[in-house]
């Protein structure tokens, strides 16, 4: 077996399985080292797959099945409150993206999922180490928020409109991310 091959079986057992596998496990059942799978693990990883190390093993997390974009507009001070409410209530802040008029859409990933990614974000913005990408087009910014379902996404979407995050689309936008009618949210 190549160790493409044996990658390509790694990531099969991992998606078919309903628990974590430990590297003990995989290396009895590809007949290689534990160090090998381990350094498989991590080409894997540099390839973009997203593979969680637990105490129990290796498991490839089961993919959301929703996922909107909301237009969001707050203060600096206003960035912990907005991502707690989206987190707090099952969503996971994959971006943060801008569009500019003269540069186009401008993006970052985030993949943030806690409180504990909220506060290393914000740990950097007042450190100085950098600033929220929503000051270079005046506060107006847009975030992939991926949930379980779609009435967790709904529910957050609420919740944004009662905290006066959400923002209206504007016509120059190229896309009307609530799926409603583009009158229905533009102003």
């Amino acid at each position: 077996m190549t160790g493409n091959e044996r990658r390509q079986e790694i990531l099969h057992l991992l998606s078919a399985g309903e628990r974590a596998i430990s590297g003990k496990e995989l290396a009895e059942q590809l007949n290689v080292s534990r160090q090998i799978i381990v350094q498989d693990i991590a080409l894997l990883r540099a390839n973009g797959t997203d593979i969680l190390s637990t105490r129990t093993g290796y498991l490839i997390p089961q993919q959301r099945s929703a996922a909107r974009v909301f237009k969001v507009f707050h203060s600096d001070e206003d960035v912990e409150k907005e991502l707690a409410l989206i987190v707090d209530l099952g969503g996971i802040v994959t971006d943060v993206f801008v569009y500019h008029k003269a540069y186009g859409i401008l993006r970052a990933d985030m993949n943030i999922r806690s409180r504990l990614d909220i506060r290393r974000l914000a740990d950097d913005i007042r450190s100085g180490k950098s600033t929220p990408l929503k000051n270079i087009t005046s506060g107006f910014h847009y975030h992939t928020v991926v949930a379980e379902n779609e009435q967790i996404l709904d529910l957050i979407q609420d919740e944004l409109e009662k905290n006066h995050f959400l923002a209206p689309l504007r016509d120059y936008e190229p896309v009307n991310f609530w799926g409603k009618p583009d009158t229905e949210k533009r102003d």
